[in-house]
């Protein structure tokens, strides 16, 4: 079997080349997406502070909800320094230090800020030496509240040295410190000296772990890190996570020490296997799309080969079992290189993530032949069961009808396969209601999904509705209609199913960009529409290089003249868990920070309730969440805050411009504690509207190390050429996406010209010049052309039509407006070129050469 396959793929290249091109690009695509999800799950930070530490307990920085994967949690979580003293206590510890960090920046004597590691959590106490690789110091251990110690490059970059004065500001207060001692490590074995150190009691208070903290935080450290004596890592380590499992905390050894160390790096890390996840599924929909339509084409080719298989004795599941290998073969081989490319590929993405600030630069990928394997399995899985429904019809068909239907092409539609194309048209538009129920992310995924549903029932309908068609266009051409126009027309009426299949391949395409890319677009512009309405403030103040915003700030700005008002806003992320249909739900998303005073800066145009109530343990919800999860106000809501606490909060307001501003708004004394930093990120600020007072608040910013001044004018809202990295990241892998499916549909449609080489052999022969069957064929690619760019455009408008009704107001969406002319150049230079080409080809063969051929 195996030997007749290769025989015969011999002699159909062409069909062949079409299934090893949608194969290789397969394979490329789902062995990186693999990739992606694998690395989302198993891939580590890279330790640096903590290189040294041979075991390390922290709080859970995951939450994990019922029977779903764990969602990891951005915001520090703290552990009981008590422990620190019992876990040194361990026979085989030599260290036990707690670490702490908290926001600390260097300004050197011109008042600029000198970097000394990340802002948000550079300063530490003097004992988090201990963690260094063989450090060095020059001077002695801070002793004061105004001592202060400092790494070796950032003591260069300020010009000071042990007894020299340095300005600090840490955890948002800056004061003048004594330089005690310069710290500088060996570099041999990890442990990064960045940092500044103050002494471990000034660096409690300033953290809040201090006695007058609050009880859950007095005394807590971000982590413990323990160093072992050689030889009894192990021994440590199983007692370790014994005392461990007493509280509750995680035990980190080798790579997952990365993970301890920066938890908002793993928290991005769930970008991965969400991205993995949102692409897996189109991306599988189009490889069978594309290697589907390859295969009909190559056993389209070869029906004349098995119907004389069939006609000498060969069993139906023979003939499948032949078509089947013939694709098996040719997938084995792309293969070989795009198992490589995939790898190849889901570098390419994760650089780019990095670059889009959506992950972690250090974050590195998951390299294990898991993926490939898959991709392996999957794609031969695909390709089988294509080749066997593309042979179906021709292996169950009695011999002696295969051999009489074997020299000219299936020209009867099957009806049944019409009216479940139609069904699956209807069930399309009803899906694209969605976004006028949801005005959120999940209602406008379905936009997409809808575009799709509505591409397949295309495919499934499009025999049917061409022969209708062409059945109308011959009605209605006028008898003096040219010879080539009326075979063009003849052709679409005769042979509907090659023509659909031209159709439905290019229609997808439109309705693929079309979707996906207004889609993106149209909840852009409304999500921009939202913050310009919702934001009444024209300033904003931030201090990205100070880890958050001075303390004394507001009070600052808000004695500024022409100020009429100043909060702060900050973000943070909460985890709302419901039940739905009996399940649980968790839902992770960004939140907002907000005081009492927020209204005064924001109107996210309040339902119910007042914002100005947000004290205490309160929330306020959108309305489309409110509505979907029973919340109202004055209801209680249990939320995981970012660190993993669980809270129940009282709503005290319903606003409705939560596409804008996301689904929840926290206060900030619910929030308290729960931070990182601990400090607000942007001050937002409205002013009286004159010059006076952006001067005055521009110099008081000119006066203030590390603070930046947005004065867009609506605070920091985004217009279109202002494009999020979210919605890079789509355009970027649509145009790749993109690119492999219109690769696939010209190849298809080159090797179904190349098959016509008979038909134009015989038009030859009865007297067509070449003139003349080119002048068809271009009418063929023009009719082709037509009716994908219609189909598609119809099937896209109405999804579109309704996502921009419920999101915008409008029957129309929000897109550049080359994109439509740029789909119909794409589609039309794809549906000439692929016919063009090819015939030029056949008609340089002599008629009688080509009908002798198989």
């Amino acid at each position: 079997m195996l030997h007749l396959a290769l025989r015969m793929a011999r002699h159909r290249i062409a069909a062949l080349l079409a299934i090893a091109c949608a194969t290789l690009g397969g394979g490329a695509f789902v062995t990186g997406i693999g990739v992606l999800a694998e690395s989302g799950l198993r891939s580590h930070a890279p330790a640096d502070r903590l290189a040294r530490a041979d075991v390390v307990v922290s709080a859970p920085q995951t939450y994990k909800p019922e029977g779903d994967l764990p969602i990891a949690l951005p915001e520090r979580a703290r552990v009981p320094g008590a422990l620190a003293g019992r876990l040194a206590a361990l026979p085989g510890v030599t260290a036990a230090v707690g670490d702490i960090g908290f926001p600390a920046a260097v300004v050197d004597g011109r008042g600029g800020l000198v970097p000394a590691g990340d802002p948000r959590t550079a300063g530490h106490g003097w004992s988090s030496t201990a963690l260094l690789d063989g450090p060095r110091v020059t001077g002695t251990a801070p002793a004061g509240p105004d001592e202060v110690a400092v790494d070796a490059r950032t003591a260069a970059a300020a010009g000071v040295a042990p007894g020299g004065r340095l300005h600090v500001v840490a955890a948002g207060r800056r004061a003048a410190y004594r330089v005690s001692a310069v710290v500088a490590t060996s570099g041999n074995g990890g442990g990064d000296a960045s940092g500044i150190y103050f002494a471990d009691s000034t660096a409690q208070r300033l953290a809040g772990r201090d006695r007058g903290a609050p009880p859950a935080q007095a005394g807590a450290v971000d982590l413990i890190a323990l160093r072992t004596a050689p030889g009894a890592r192990a021994r440590v380590e199983t007692a370790v996570r014994g005392i461990a499992r007493q509280h509750g905390l995680t035990v980190s050894t080798g790579a997952a020490r990365g993970d301890a160390e920066t938890p908002e790096a793993m928290a991005a890390r769930n970008v991965l296997p969400v991205l993995a996840g949102s692409l897996g599924g189109v991306t599988l929909l189009i490889v069978g799309f594309i290697v589907g339509g390859a295969l009909a084409v190559s056993i389209g080719a070869q029906r004349r080969d098995l119907a004389l298989l069939r006609a000498v004795g060969a069993t139906p599941k023979q003939v499948r079992r032949l078509a089947a290998a013939q694709a098996l073969i040719v997938t084995a081989v792309t293969l070989v290189p795009g198992i490589p490319l995939g790898y190849l590929l889901a570098e390419r993405l994760r650089r780019l993530l990095a670059s889009s600030g959506m992950l972690a630069p250090e974050l590195p990928l998951t390299l294990s032949p898991l993926p490939a394997v898959a991709a392996a399995l999957l794609m031969l899985a695909v390709v089988q069961v294509a080749a066997w429904s593309s042979a179906l019809r021709a292996s169950r068909m009695p011999a002696t009808e295969a051999v009489a239907e074997s020299r000219s092409e299936p020209r009867t539609p099957s009806a049944r396969r019409g009216f479940f194309g139609l069904l699956l048209l209807a069930a399309a538009n009803v899906v694209a209601v969605a976004p006028l129920l949801a005005r959120s992310q999940a209602g406008a995924a379905v936009t997409a999904l809808a575009g799709i549903l509505a591409a397949i029932g295309l495919g499934l309908a499009g025999p049917v509705l061409v022969r209708r068609l062409g059945d109308a266009l011959a009605r209605r051409l006028p008898p003096r209609a040219a010879a080539p126009t009326w075979l063009a027309v003849a052709n679409s009426r005769g042979y509907a199913l090659r023509v659909a299949g031209a159709v439905t391949t290019l229609a997808m395409a439109v309705v693929f960009t079309l979707t996906y890319a207004l889609t993106q677009t149209t909840v852009l512009s409304a999500t921009n529409e939202d913050v310009r309405a919702g934001t009444r403030a024209q300033l904003s103040l931030s201090a990205p290089g100070l880890g958050g915003l001075p303390a004394d700030l507001p009070a600052a700005v808000a004695a500024t003249p022409g100020v009429r008002a100043a909060a702060p806003v900050t973000t943070t992320t909460v985890l709302w868990s419901y039940r739905m249909l009996g399940d649980e739900v968790v839902d992770s998303r960004s939140a907002l920070v907000l005081t009492p005073a927020a209204p005064s800066v924001l109107d996210l145009d309040v339902r119910e309730g007042d914002l100005a109530d947000l004290t205490g343990a309160t929330v306020a919800v959108d309305s489309d969440a409110a509505k979907s999860r029973g919340a109202r106000v004055g209801s209680t809501v249990s939320l995981v805050l970012g660190d993993g606490a669980r809270v129940n909060a009282r709503v005290v307001a319903v606003y409705g411009r939560g596409l804008g501003f996301g689904p929840v708004a926290v206060s900030r004394d619910l929030a308290a504690g729960h931070t990182t930093t601990g400090l607000d990120q942007t001050l937002m600020v409205r002013t009286d509207g004159t010059a006076a007072a952006q001067r005055g608040l521009a110099a008081l910013a000119a006066t203030r190390p590390g603070l930046a001044i947005d004065d867009n004018g609506r605070g920091g809202a985004n217009d279109l050429d202002t494009i999020p990295p979210e919605l890079w990241i789509n355009v970027a892998v649509l145009a790749v996406l993109l690119g492999y499916l219109l690769l696939g549909i010209a190849n298809k449609l080159i090797a179904t010209t190349v098959q016509r080489r008979h038909e134009i052999a015989a038009l030859q022969l009865i007297g067509a010049t070449p003139g003349q069957i080119r002048s068809m064929m271009r009418r063929e690619a023009a009719l082709i052309c037509g009716v994908a760019l219609g189909a598609g455009v119809l099937l896209s408008a109405v999804p579109l039509a309704l996502l921009s009704a419920g999101f915008l107001h409008r029957p129309w969406p929000a897109g550049p407006p080359w994109l439509l002319p740029a789909v119909a150049a794409v589609v039309a230079a794809i549906a000439f070129a692929t016919m063009e080409i090819p015939t030029r080809r056949a008609l340089r063969v002599p008629p009688a050469q080509a009908l002798t051929r198989g």
